[in-house]
């Protein structure tokens, strides 16, 4: 080959950050333990160290060198609690795997966001590549959402045990607790994201999932799960859930970009678990919220019971509920001043 069939040195492409860089910066240690190892280092069974991996959402990588001393750490803190009997071994590895759960999930969503900013840096010119945009944002971001993160872990660590030592000192009080349950529902949701394209579709759910879930806890209720199309809350005052859902259906329907919204509460003795609420109240307001028409309430008639003079309650025809026979569901609107001519 002659010297012009080189490419200059100048001109050369380089080559973009590849997958494993990546993986480096953001666990910022090398992988040079097997499995065996990581849990002779940290003081587990074998046996209870695949057990945690399992829980924390990862497989078994086998003889497979996977793990460095970060992982080294967590295996001695796992370890470490259930030799010194602060926590049974049942307990912990419970908790590793609602950790697991949720990180995973949490991974997953931060990623999905980012991947717009990677797109927005292409375009602007400020990175060459994706590779490239997301070692960048890798390196900046990562340490300071870490502490981030931590942090509002532990202010939710502290909300939710507030909450649990307000329920008072009685066993069951613990499990089960009276609130009303709201479930908020865009209606014909499944003819919009045959309409729309991914991108926009995903538009419509996050724009639904941001001012629903801020209208709900800027009111002091809690957002228990988001199903895309729909976002299951939860009040201990069936009030302030009648107001807040109102508030939902004026606000969302009001959004030309968004579909109306209709929702579902019901009043109740509601089991909390693993970051989830059980019980008839739970399933009723789903089901409420699938017969209303849209922007819409309708209670149970607990939650209408509960209700003052600032809200009209009105009865609609009995009618089959799935799981509940024949109810009647009660239709919520706000009382409008009296004003004298």
């Amino acid at each position: 080959m002659s010297s012009t069939d080189e490419p200059d040195a100048q001109d050369a492409v380089e080559e973009p950050a590849d997958q494993q860089q990546l993986v480096d910066i953001i666990l910022a240690e090398q992988l040079h333990y097997t499995n065996a190892e990581t849990a002779e280092r940290g003081g587990l069974t074998v046996e209870q160290a695949a057990r945690l991996w399992r829980n924390l959402g990862f497989p078994d990588p086998g003889d497979e060198k996977a793990f460095g001393d970060a992982d080294v750490t967590a295996v001695a803190i796992v370890a470490a609690a259930i030799q010194n009997e602060i926590l049974d071994e049942d307990t912990v590895f419970r908790l590793t795997r609602a950790l697991g759960q949720t990180m995973s999930r949490l991974a997953d969503w931060q990623v999905t966001i980012l991947v717009d900013q990677l797109e927005a840096d292409i375009e602007r010119g400020k990175s060459s590549s994706r590779a490239d945009a997301a070692l960048e944002l890798a390196q900046v971001s990562v340490p300071g959402f870490e502490r981030l993160m931590v942090h509002v872990w532990r202010r939710h660590l502290a909300a939710a045990a507030a909450r649990l030592t307000a329920l008072g000192q009685n066993d069951q009080a613990l499990l089960t607790t009276e609130l009303t349950v709201g479930f908020a529902d865009m209606t014909r949701f499944t003819a919009l994201s045959n309409r729309l394209d991914e991108a926009e579709l995903a538009s419509v759910v996050e724009d639904f999932e941001t001012r629903a879930g801020d209208i709900i806890t800027s009111a002091g209720a809690r957002v228990i799960k988001t199903l895309g199309d729909a976002m299951l809350f939860v009040h201990p005052d069936p009030e302030h859930s009648a107001r807040i859902s109102l508030d939902l259906i004026a606000t969302i329907g009001a959004r030309p970009t968004l579909p109306n919204v209709r929702v579902g509460l019901a009043t109740g003795s509601v089991l909390s678990r693993l970051g989830d609420v059980f019980g008839p109240p739970v399933n009723l307001a789903a089901r409420l919220s699938q017969v209303a028409r849209a922007n819409r309430l309708l209670v149970d008639q607990a939650t209408a019971d509960a209700l003052g003079d600032a809200f009209e309650t009105r009865p609609l025809p009995p009618r089959p509920i799935k799981g509940f026979g024949v109810l009647s569901p009660i239709n919520v609107t706000e009382r409008r001043p009296f004003r004298a001519r």
